[in-house]
């Protein structure tokens, strides 16, 4: 006897029409496992404000991208080897002479690799404008006040992009073991030898000996392709989602406020700009390699440690240090029967601590002003004339000590004294900033003393009429709403103010240190004097209305 089947599920239907092709049915496959659908439709209409300066950021990453492709391919040809060799390659002024495989092989790559040349200063470039893009983009972040709350650690992770950028490229200009690398070397090695008791053990370990050793350049070579390309992708992805999952801070404008985004999809119309960026700047970075010539090693030779090449500059974003060092007194200082070079040794304390300073400058920001709220606005840096002074001084620091650095060639190209110049820098690394800061904090209050004028009295419109008791004045026309929004739209944070002496009993109760040290860097902040008070909706009614004219 047959039994009869027992009752199973009803089959599964779908309302979902079959796939269209095979590139469908792999698309349906993967969102079964994955869930992409759900996932693009959340994300991929993300929106992004559109200025102009926004793609700073896009010009690091995309630099970042460049030195990763270029360098993937340059290590292909590279020898990490301090091994001597004799070169007989097609450079004809450099035949017969010793020199390590490490400079053997970045010769031969310039000049018998088809297009080596190019790729090698196409990833020069790159890195150059990888840190001087990242230097500007902080800047942009800083001078606007997108490092506040909830941003702080994202101001950390970019600072931290921005120091390992700087010693990575030092690593990669130190690669090739030509005499300009080599001086450069032998500057950290003396800066590393500074360090009390234990200088002399750093440098056994860093260079395997005595300077300069023959494990030096393979173990740069490990730290500039692996380690610290390693920890920036880390950082940089940590970046992106953060800026993606905090979204993009906006300038104040009509319907931008702290809990919405005004700007592009991220499909298609963000994707479609930034992809052609990417090749406007692959572009550009190209076209530079292929017009100006950088660090054209078979010029100055192998390194020799008998030998200091001319001209020796670090790039450009190493020049700070050179610079510390230069001005810096030659002091030693003779304690228990060791010498400490204190010429050396405190430029070296005071350039971590320039770094500290950055990172350090959120939370002080926040300390300061006990703003705990999340801030999607960014300011314009004259409405925030303290904070803009500060970075404007840090920057007039920066490039004195840069001017410092290059001491050398300023005097023989000028024909200047040397100790002048050193002089002159040591002084402006004191004045210089003081002055700056002081420049630019009455510059800032004098744009906003006009942007007060424009909202009560309008903009100048050139046009001349005479009044009827015979005086000649300027017709100034309304601003439109959306300018006057932009112009008053800012918050102006009042400065911290201490608890009274004594209590509501009449008991006394003294502020602390801390306290007191709050409250006074809250008035120089916010305080008299350090900000010009926007104009009230009374004073724009009473001057619009025509009471306020004579």
């Amino acid at each position: 006897m047959r039994a009869d089947p027992q009752p199973g599920p009803p089959p599964v239907t779908s309302t979902r029409a079959e796939p269209a092709n095979k590139v469908e049915a792999l698309a349906d496959w993967t969102d079964g496992r994955l869930g992409i659908y759900a996932l693009s439709r959340s994300n991929l209409r993300k929106i992004f404000p559109d200025h102009w300066s926004f793609m700073l950021g896009e010009i690091c990453l995309y630099t970042f991208v460049i030195i990763i492709l270029t360098g993937v391919w340059l290590t292909f040809f590279f020898i990490p080897s301090m091994g001597e060799v004799t070169y007989e390659g097609s450079y004809v002024p450099l035949k017969g002479i010793q020199m390590s495989e490490a400079f053997a092989s970045t010769v031969h790559i310039s000049f018998e690799i088809r297009g080596g040349l190019l790729i090698r200063q196409i990833h020069h470039w790159a890195a150059i404008v990888f840190v001087a893009a990242m230097f500007v983009h902080m800047m942009r972040v800083f001078f606007t006040g997108a490092f506040r709350k909830p941003r702080e650690i994202n101001w950390l992770f970019g600072a931290g992009l921005l120091i390992l950028g700087m010693f990575d490229g030092f690593m990669g200009y130190s690669l090739p073991d030509d005499l300009l690398s080599g001086t450069g070397i032998r500057f950290m090695e003396g800066a590393v030898l500074a360090v009390p008791l234990v200088g002399t053990y750093l440098e056994m370990f860093i260079f395997g000996g005595q300077f300069p050793g023959t494990v030096i350049v393979p173990r740069l070579f490990t730290v500039h392709i692996l380690l610290i390309p390693g920890i920036m992708l880390g950082l940089l992805v940590a970046h992106l989602i953060l800026v993606f999952y905090h979204k993009h801070t906006q300038f104040a404008g009509p319907g931008r406020t702290n809990e919405n985004v005004v700007g592009m999809p991220l499909m298609p119309v963000y994707m479609a700009k930034a992809g052609g960026f990417f090749f406007l700047v692959f572009g550009v970075i190209a076209a530079m390699a292929a017009i100006a010539t950088v660090n054209p090693v078979w010029s100055v030779g192998p390194y020799r440690p008998d030998q200091v090449s001319t001209d020796a500059q670090p790039d450009w974003y190493m020049g700070f240090s050179e610079g510390l060092i230069r001005i810096m007194p030659g002091w030693e200082i003779a304690v228990w029967g060791h010498t400490l070079v204190m010429g050396v040794f405190v430029p070296l304390m005071i350039f971590p601590l320039v770094l500290v300073a950055i990172w350090a400058y959120p939370f002080l920001e926040g300390w300061i002003t006990g703003d705990r709220r999340e801030h999607h606005i960014a300011d314009r840096p004259r409405n925030a004339p303290v904070r803009t002074a500060f970075g404007a001084a840090w920057i007039s620091l920066y490039l004195i000590l840069l001017a410092a650095g290059g001491n050398d060639l300023i005097a023989t190209h000028f024909h200047l004294s040397i100790n002048a110049i050193t002089n002159a820098a040591r002084i402006g690394f004191f004045v210089g900033p003081v002055i700056v800061f002081v420049i630019t904090k009455r510059w800032c209050l004098g744009l906003q003393r006009r942007d007060r004028e424009k909202v009560l009295h309008g903009r100048e419109t050139g046009v001349i009429t005479r009044l009827q008791h015979g005086e000649f004045v300027e017709v100034h026309a309304p601003l439109e709403q959306d300018r006057l929004y932009t112009l008053t739209s800012h918050e102006q944070p009042r400065p911290v103010v201490l608890p009274a002496e004594v209590d509501e009993n009449g008991v006394a109760r003294k502020a602390g240190l801390l306290a007191r040290t709050r409250a006074k860097l809250s008035r120089g902040f916010y305080g008299e004097g350090s900000q010009i008070a926007k104009p009230t909706a009374e004073e724009h009614e009473e001057i619009t209305s025509g009471h306020g004219h004579h």
